[in-house]
């Protein structure tokens, strides 16, 4: 029972990696009101700072290579209301299959604290190490609608290195995505259910859904709010009735801005979970930090190598 609690809690984080707004929800980075690095179509600037990133950043399913690092702690885990961490890696990669087809690929590697129950006076314990992988791939079409959309597989591998940290079962099973950005608002919503098909008969069999509704509201400077509650639910919990459902109400501030020429986006979020599992977190707090690599044409390239130059020329010491 103490273990069901525990993988629920660790599925629950674990299935927050391929959500696809948690790194991506971006906005537009701060103009210098002096016109340094003014963002227009003729500067290098643009970059960063034009409408097409913008957008790009903000769209799951965009043409846009990322690499989100997002850290998960869940709070107040019983017994002796501990806190389990799961650090996950989540590169984005999309790929041209076709001039009407995009495919979205991303692969989730969590590396897990997972506390462990040990009875009063004992000392508290834990294991740390590698969770279960899960890419994922999404066929999305290349040409804007207003609606926008993504489906595809999700995959969950049996690599964990412990016991606690995995599930112990390969499972698969479809992923889906869709969205609009009507004015400041990017309103979405993905959704996915795996199912177990092979791995060890001693664990029990996987069957578990997962629908995160997001709401981001853009502001000035690049600024921005943002709710993505994930909501699981465990079909085949071992708990006590009436356990199966993960249910997370909150939101957070985020921010889209450049690290020297480095676009990135960094977002804190926090949220309370009105219905969950006896015995696992209650509540918990993400922090994700993004590396934004938009695709650049070649005379923007050629205008950034300049300015870094320039850059550069200007930050050597005089004789």
């Amino acid at each position: 029972m103490a273990r069901d609690r525990m993988l629920s809690t660790l599925g629950c984080a674990l299935l927050a990696g391929p959500m696809f707004v948690a790194g991506l929800m971006a906005q537009d980075p701060p103009v210098d009101t002096t016109g340094t690095q003014v963002a227009t179509e003729e500067t290098p600037a643009a970059a960063v700072n034009s409408d097409a990133l913008r957008k790009e950043a903000q769209n799951p399913v965009a043409s846009l290579i990322s690499v989100p690092v997002q850290n998960n702690n869940n709070m107040g885990i019983n017994p002796g209301y501990r806190t389990q961490d799961v650090l996950n890696i989540q590169p984005v990669i999309p790929l041209k299959v076709s001039d009407n087809w995009n495919l979205i690929i991303r692969w989730i590697t969590p590396l897990i604290y997972q506390p462990l129950p040990a009875p009063s006076p004992l000392p508290q314990i834990g294991v740390s190490g590698l969770g279960d992988m899960q890419p994922t791939f999404l066929l999305s079409p290349r040409k804007p609608h207003k609606v926008i959309w993504g489906a595809g597989p999700i995959i969950q591998l049996p690599t964990a290195t412990s016991q606690y940290l995995g599930q112990g079962k390969l499972a698969l099973g479809p992923n889906i995505v869709a969205l609009t950005m009507p004015g400041h608002f990017v309103l979405g919503v993905l959704v996915n259910n795996i199912w177990s098909v092979a791995g060890g008969g001693s664990r029990p069999d996987i069957n578990q859904m997962l629908l995160q509704y997001f709401v981001n509201y853009n502001m000035k400077k690049g600024w921005y709010l943002t709710a993505q509650p994930i909501l699981t639910a465990n079909w085949n919990t071992l708990a006590p009735s009436g356990s199966v459902w993960t249910v997370p109400f909150g939101g957070g501030v985020g921010r889209i801005m450049k690290l020297g020429f480095q676009p990135v986006n960094i977002s804190v979020q926090a949220y309370g979970n009105a219905v969950h599992v006896p015995g696992a977190s209650p509540w918990n707090v993400r922090a994700s930090f993004a590396l934004l690599f938009p695709k650049l044409t070649k005379q923007q390239q050629k205008m950034m190598m300049e300015q870094k130059l320039k850059q550069m020329e200007q930050e050597q010491p005089r004789k």
